[in-house]
């Protein structure tokens, strides 16, 4: 429990520094997990009570002494996606899917934490993070459309929606003070972005709601508000779900604990960075996995790390988890003596924040940057948005995983492979191809595999080595295998390899390797495969197998440099 061995060790002096970040932190926390829950298909309440418990429990357990935790815009659409379908229409039911995904969630991140696990998010590379968080931002801003114009539509993804919002606004159903709400929101938050006196979210949601309340636009105008908050803090409930919501709710909650602990690790390490500490990412993912559970137990919905809340409370000095506790307790006062002071809040205003933090997730610069220096990267970044955007964001974080396995498989079925040479002034054995005036050693083909031997290119290594013999300008004796790069082999590579050595065998050249890690060494001792080929066949370098053949074919050094300078062999 890293937040109990920092209270136990806690400076007094932090605590002014706390107690004001927490209450700073107060203000953006009550507007924005009401946003975020109304966003992800649930009672505005539930976003509370994930943002009181999140806090607690992550300022216990989790390594991050700043990092803030609650609802987010990464994971509105996850919940939304698998909310929306099941709970139809019950509030109550939909609370309880949301607070299982929570559970699942929590249960996934502590296993994973426990057996640390906390590298698994790295197999996602960074073209197919922005592919997706793109098109989790577009499922977004699609959901919060028709609550900004102050229209209801209905339909099946993001395209159909847009679509039918489209018409509606063609057909004139928007309501215009609404708009003018929502749009107002928008242009406080984005003026005040950037400014750390002026909270912009807090300003806009009491403007708002002070208009809204002042001139009785609920009955006046048809605006659609939040209401009343339930009063006080909410029970230990296990959430009970139907038997046929199971399958749907443990992919839900995959999902979230994949994208929750990839934002929260990277926000984590970030911060770690700037303040000179260090982060142990498997502790990290057990206190997400902690947070996420006791916040589905108390009717809450999976919470992750905060891009936008974070900084306020780095903003406003805080020194430790204090300040998330701070912020926790300052909302569950809120619930239990004024729970209707935002009953008169707009819901386009709520809207216009989960907009502003999508429009935030958006990433174009750097995708910009792919675009030029790798290309094919961009386009599967791109067709992962298409994916995330048009299947749904559960069936588009499977997607993504595809791709990024696709692509990881790709890079190690057709890898990088040269015939190495003599270059004159250049230490050691380069690439013939590179460098042209490269000397060959006549029956000796020097041969560089650069990636691991497995089952998805062992047969191509065979065909490129056949090949390398075949183009050799004299008969062949000697095939040396350079295998640095070489860090691992599998079962079908080693069979694929003694299939070679006797076809090598029949026609008198000897398979050799040269620099070849130990373990995988190991794995050949293991397979049959180095007591086939014999010890010999082994050498530290490539220097000392080029000095073997040329010793054992009784071919001076000296002798061969000045045969290939007189015959120009190359």
């Amino acid at each position: 429990m890293p937040g109990w061995m920092v209270l136990r060790h806690y400076q007094i002096s932090w605590l002014r520094h706390d107690l004001a970040a927490g209450l700073v932190l107060t203000t953006v926390l009550v507007p924005v997990g009401i946003a975020y829950a109304v966003a992800s298909g649930l009672p505005a309440i539930a976003g509370l009570y994930a943002t009181i418990f999140g806090l607690l429990a992550y300022a216990i357990f989790g390594p991050s002494r700043i990092l803030v935790l609650g609802p987010d815009s990464s994971l509105a659409a996850l919940i939304l996606g698998v909310v929306l379908p099941l709970s139809g229409g019950d509030p109550q039911r939909a609370m309880a899917l949301a607070a299982m995904m929570a559970v699942v969630c929590g249960v996934l991140c502590i296993a994973a934490g426990v057996a640390r696990l906390g590298f698994i998010t790295e197999l996602l590379s960074k073209p197919i993070r922005y592919g997706y968080m793109n098109g989790i931002a577009l499922t977004v801003l699609a959901s919060q459309m028709p609550a900004l114009f102050g229209v209801s539509v209905q339909g099946e993804g993001l395209l159909e929606k847009n679509l039918k919002l489209i018409d509606a606004v063609i057909d004139g159903k928007t309501n215009l003070t609404t708009l003018m709400l929502g749009v107002g929101t928008l242009a406080v938050i984005w003026l005040l972005k950037r400014s750390k006196r002026l909270p912009g979210i807090l300003l806009a949601v009491i403007g708002t709601t002070a208009v809204v309340a002042a001139f009785d636009l609920a009955t006046d105008a048809g605006v659609l508000v939040l209401g009343s908050l339930p009063r006080g803090l909410p029970e230990l409930v296990i959430p009970i779900i139907r038997l046929e919501d199971v399958v749907p709710v443990l992919l839900g909650g995959l999902a979230v604990a994949l994208v929750s602990f990839a934002d929260t690790s990277v926000l984590s390490r970030a911060y770690a960075a700037r303040t000179r500490s260090s982060v142990d990412p498997n502790q990290e993912m057990v206190g997400l996995g902690v947070a996420n559970l006791v916040v589905g137990v108390f009717q809450g919905f999976p919470v992750s790390a905060s891009a936008s809340r974070t900084p306020v409370a780095e903003a406003g000095g805080a020194k430790t988890q204090l300040t998330g506790i701070v912020g926790a307790v300052a909302v569950a006062a809120l619930l239990m003596v004024a729970p209707d002071l935002l009953k008169s809040l707009p819901v386009a205003t709520l809207a216009a924040v989960v907009i502003a933090s999508a429009l935030a997730l958006i990433e174009i610069k750097d995708l910009r940057r792919i675009y030029r220096i790798q290309r094919w990267e961009f386009w599967l970044s791109v067709a992962c948005t298409a994916g995330v955007a048009v299947l749904g964001a559960i069936e588009g974080i499977g997607l993504a995983i595809v791709i990024a396995v696709i692509e990881f498989l790709w890079d190690g079925w057709r890898p990088h492979f040269a015939v190495l040479g003599r270059v004159d002034g250049v230490k050691g054995y380069h690439d013939v191809k590179r460098y042209p005036e490269a000397r060959l050693i006549p029956g000796l083909v020097l041969f560089r595999w650069d990636a691991p031997l497995f089952f998805a290119n062992a047969e191509l290594f065979r065909h490129h080595v056949l090949d390398a013999i075949a183009a050799s300008p004299g008969p062949v004796h000697w095939l040396v295998v350079s295998a640095e790069p070489v860090t691992s082999v599998d079962v079908t590579a080693a069979d694929i390899l003694e299939e070679l050595e006797d076809a090598l065998q029949s026609a008198n050249i000897a398979l050799c390797f040269a620099e070849m890690k130990d373990p995988v060494k190991d794995k050949l001792k293991r397979f049959g495969l180095f007591t086939l080929l014999g010890d010999e066949r082994f050498f530290a370098t490539l220097g000392q197998a080029v000095g073997s053949y040329l010793k054992a074919h009784q071919i001076h050094w000296v002798d061969w440099e000045e045969s290939m300078q007189k015959n120009s062999i190359r």
